[in-house]
C-alpha cells in the first residue's frame, strides 16, 4: 500500500465545478473514484454503501484504489454521473445548506437519478401532490396541508382541509419563488414560498420530514417555472431561463426603520432584500410585510448613503443608512457598523445595475399603492 496518494494522480486533484474548486480536494472516494473538498466528504460518509471516504494525505492506499482514481477521476465521473441532469435541476453551490447538497450527492451516486430519465419522474411530470407541514398565518402552528403544483393550470394550490374542493390559495407559477431557510424556519427542511398577491409579496413556510421528499418539491417548482419562461421568452437560451427559475434572498436580517414624516420613533424590524424589492416584517416568518421598498437604478435618481440626516430624531442604533428615492428618503438604522456595510453593498449592488424594462412596470405599482 501507498502511504499517501502518488504524485501521479496530482493533476486529477482538481474539481470541474467551479464553486467547489474553491477548496482544495483532500478526501477522495476509493469507491467512486473522485476527489472531493472536507464538506462534501462528510456528506459522502453519510453514505458508505455507494462511497467510502479516504484522506488523500494521512491515510495509505492500496493500489486498487489508486487504479480506480487514476481509471475515473473527477471529469469522468461527471460524464457518467451528470449525463442526463435536467437544465431546471438545481445544482448546489459549496455556500447552499446541508440538504441540497446531501440530496445532489445522492440522486449522483445513490440514485442514479441522472442516468435514467424514468427516475427524475417526481419532479419532471409536470404535476405533483402531496402533504407538507406548513405554518399557520396567525398562530405560528404547523399543519399537514395538501398542496398541488400543475403545470397545465400555471398553479401552486393548498387546501386547508383534505376533503375541500377549493383551495386556500392559488399560487401562479408566474410569480412563485422558493429558497431554502432552514435556520429561519427552525427545521432542516424548512422551504420558503413566496409569491405575488395582488402585488404583495406573501410568505408561506413549510417542510416535510423525508429530506428527498422536500428536494423534489423544490425541483418540481422549478422545473414548472422552466417550463412557464420557455413559452413566455420562447427565443431565450437555457443559459438565460435557468438564473431566473428560483433565487435566494440578497440579504436578511434585523434593521430599525422610522416613518415617511422622520419624527415618528424608530421600530425593529425584520427586512428581506428579494431583488429590486425591500421589505420589512414585525416578525421573520410573517406572513405579509408590513411595508415594501422599491429599490430601483442611481439612472433614475437611487441612491445609497451611509449615515442619517442631521435633523433625524429618536433614539436609534447607531449605524445608519439612507436611502434616497425620487419621491422620499427611507432611514434605517444598523446595530454594528459590518450590517451595515452589508446592507449598503447589497442596496449598492441593485443600484447600479440599469432597469430593465418590465422593473419599470413594477415601479409604477409601487408609486400607486395605497
Amino acid at each position: 500500500p501507498y502511504r499517501s496518494i502518488p504524485p501521479a494522480l496530482f493533476p486529477l486533484l482538481h474539481s470541474p465545478s467551479p464553486s467547489i474548486s474553491l477548496y482544495p480536494l483532500y478526501w477522495a472516494s476509493v469507491t467512486l473514484g473522485v476527489f472531493v473538498c472536507q464538506g462534501c466528504s462528510l456528506l459522502h460518509r453519510g453514505i458508505p454503501h455507494i462511497s467510502r471516504v479516504k484522506s488523500v494525505q494521512q491515510e495509505s492506499w492500496e493500489a486498487s484504489e489508486v487504479e480506480l482514481m487514476a481509471a475515473m477521476g473527477n471529469e469522468a465521473a461527471k460524464a457518467k454521473y451528470e449525463q442526463k441532469v435536467p437544465a431546471f435541476y438545481y445544482r448546489p453551490k459549496h455556500t447552499d445548506c446541508k440538504l441540497l447538497r446531501e440530496q445532489w450527492i445522492r440522486a449522483r451516486y445513490e440514485r442514479n437519478e441522472f442516468e435514467f430519465i424514468e427516475k427524475q419522474e417526481p419532479y419532471s411530470a409536470g404535476y405533483r401532490e402531496g402533504f407538507l407541514w406548513k405554518r399557520g398565518r396567525d398562530n405560528g402552528q404547523f399543519l399537514s396541508r395538501k398542496f398541488i403544483l400543475s403545470e397545465r393550470e400555471g398553479a401552486l394550490k393548498y387546501f386547508s382541509k383534505q376533503e375541500a374542493r377549493d383551495p386556500k390559495a392559488v399560487m401562479k407559477i408566474e410569480t412563485l419563488n422558493a429558497t431554502f431557510q432552514p435556520a429561519k424556519i427552525g427545521n432542516p427542511y424548512g422551504l420558503q414560498i413566496t409569491y405575488l398577491r395582488d402585488n404583495s409579496t406573501r410568505n408561506i413556510f413549510v417542510y416535510h420530514s423525508d429530506s428527498k421528499e422536500m428536494v423534489d418539491w423544490f425541483n418540481a417548482i422549478r422545473a414548472a417555472r422552466f417550463h412557464y419562461l420557455q413559452v413566455a421568452f420562447p427565443g431565450a437560451s437555457d443559459e438565460e431561463l435557468v438564473p431566473k427559475l428560483t433565487r435566494s434572498f440578497m440579504k436578511e436580517g434585523f434593521m430599525e426603520k422610522t416613518g415617511p414624516k422622520h419624527t415618528e420613533g424608530f421600530k425593529k424590524r425584520w427586512f428581506t432584500m428579494d431583488d429590486r424589492r425591500l421589505m420589512y416584517f414585525k416578525d421573520p416568518l410573517d406572513a405579509y410585510a408590513r411595508g415594501e421598498v422599491f429599490i430601483g437604478s442611481k439612472e433614475n435618481s437611487y441612491t445609497v448613503l451611509p449615515g442619517l440626516p442631521p435633523s433625524t430624531q429618536g433614539y436609534h442604533w447607531n449605524h445608519g443608512i439612507t436611502i434616497v428615492t425620487p419621491d422620499r428618503k427611507f432611514l434605517f438604522a444598523c446595530e454594528t457598523e459590518a450590517e451595515q456595510k452589508d446592507w449598503i453593498t447589497a442596496f449598492q449592488r441593485v443600484i447600479n445595475r440599469p432597469m430593465r424594462p418590465q422593473e419599470y412596470a413594477v415601479e409604477a405599482h409601487f408609486k400607486h399603492k395605497p
